[in-house]
């Protein structure tokens, strides 16, 4: 059953995304308002459009979370595949996506910190007068 869900959502998903999805959205709501005038703009005329968009959003929101949450697992596999083929890295943030908020902060922090070090380093690198000129041959002056 999961299998089935997957690949329906996965094929909905790419549908709902699609220009002429889009395009046949927009062209049934302008039907729908043209036949206002023709229905007296009944009740049912306005339960029409309201119920169709109340269903289509509600199972739109499965979908589009389905999908989402595949892409994210995806990700992190693709990911922990990159951190565990380098050597030294660190493995202990492979599971960075199960832990709690307050330790992802913690971890958040200690890389901003170690990428503001590594900034201030290569600034100072950079700031350092060359001797010669970047060609790398010396000046005629």
């Amino acid at each position: 059953m999961s299998k089935w869900f997957s690949a329906c959502s996965e094929k909905a998903a790419s549908l709902a995304g699609h220009y002429l999805t889009f395009i046949i959205a927009i062209l049934l709501v302008v039907l729908w308002a043209v036949s206002g005038p023709f229905l007296h703009f009944s009740e049912v005329w306005q339960l029409t459009i309201n119920t169709g968009t109340t269903i289509i959003t509600f199972l739109m929101v499965f979908l589009v979370q389905n999908t989402q949450d595949r892409d994210s697992k995806a990700i992190h596999v693709k990911l922990d595949e990159i951190i565990a083929s380098l050597g030294d890295a660190s493995n202990e943030v492979m599971e960075a996506e199960t832990e709690g908020e307050d330790q992802l902060q913690v971890r958040i922090a200690a890389y901003k910190t170690k990428a503001e070090e590594g900034h201030a380093v290569s600034l100072t690198a950079d700031a350092t007068p060359a001797s010669e000129p970047a060609s790398g041959h010396a000046s005629l002056s």
